[in-house]
């Protein structure tokens, strides 16, 4: 039988398939063959001895905790207190974009806002939609709330942003307290482990605390370049232009043009530095 894992608790792993739950163990060849089941893992496994035959091929894995196919994340992205971060966002957006993940962003606390705060805001929001990404307010639950179905989803972003918050706006049965959603989907004390994906809004969940402090030390200077996707709009004299020292690069006359916008241009020179441009 195929189905997905939902929940891990120590070395039992909770398997959904329609609309059954089993309780599994990971063979004993998965330990030789140095692989490990994790949450959102489609799997054969034998429904009558409670075992995991196989993993069948991930699209992407996230640490902290690990959870893999992950569908879309949820870019918690908090306008005041802690105030906006153009530099993480582009990050989460970044690493989205490199494991093949939909960002969906969600700009929490605008009524914490002055006017004139609100109005220097706007455009940069509009910036990121013309992306072709999906951009809300945390008072638009009705709209957030149908990008859930049949999707596996990740919540991040800076603490205190209000991911919990969010999620009791989405379905006010889990109740969940500040800072608990990381405590309930990743608990790791001695050798008691559990990590589950809520079900939300007919999709699943799980918070990943530790994927706003991934750094980039994986990925080359192109896989940066290319990830920024406004950038592959415009074809540059020099076909690996790195749009940093280049002459003629398109992309930095739309960077002086206004039409990229100037923040995300610095963070890309920022996630460049250590990488030997």
């Amino acid at each position: 039988m195929i189905g997905r894992i939902i929940k891990l608790l120590s070395n039992d792993y909770t398997i959904k398939a329609g609309n059954q739950n089993y309780t599994c163990k990971a063979r004993g060849k998965f330990r030789n063959l140095k692989q490990t089941p994790l949450v959102g893992d489609y799997v054969e496994f034998d429904e009558k001895n409670h075992y995991i035959l196989e993993i069948k091929p991930r699209k992407n894995i996230l640490p902290r905790p690990p959870v893999s196919n992950v569908d879309t994340s949820y870019l918690i992205t908090s306008l005041k207190e802690p105030d906006f971060s153009s530099a993480l966002l582009d990050k989460l957006i970044l690493i989205s974009e490199y494991n093949h993940i939909n960002p969906v962003i969600v700009f929490t606390k605008q009524d914490l806002l002055t006017k004139e705060e609100k109005e220097k805001i706007k455009p940069i929001l509009k910036y990121y939609q013309n992306l072709g990404y999906k951009v809300f307010l945390n008072n638009q639950i009705t709209e957030i709330e149908q990008t859930f179905k049949d999707k596996f989803c990740v919540f991040t972003g800076q603490s205190g942003a209000g991911k919990s918050t969010l999620i009791n706006k989405i379905d006010p049965s889990l109740n969940l307290q500040t800072n608990e959603i990381s405590k309930a989907l990743n608990r790791g004390k001695h050798t008691t482990r559990h990590t589950e994906a809520l079900e939300l809004a007919g999709g699943l969940v799980a918070d990943t605390p530790g994927f706003s402090a991934l750094d980039l030390s994986n990925l080359t200077k192109e896989d940066i370049r290319d990830n920024f996707t406004e950038f592959n709009n415009f074809e540059c004299k020099y076909r690996d232009c790195i749009h940093v020292k280049e002459d003629g690069c398109l992309v930095k006359e739309k960077v002086k043009k206004g039409e990229i916008l100037q923040s995300r241009y610095e963070n890309y020179l920022s996630f460049l530095q250590d990488k030997k441009v």
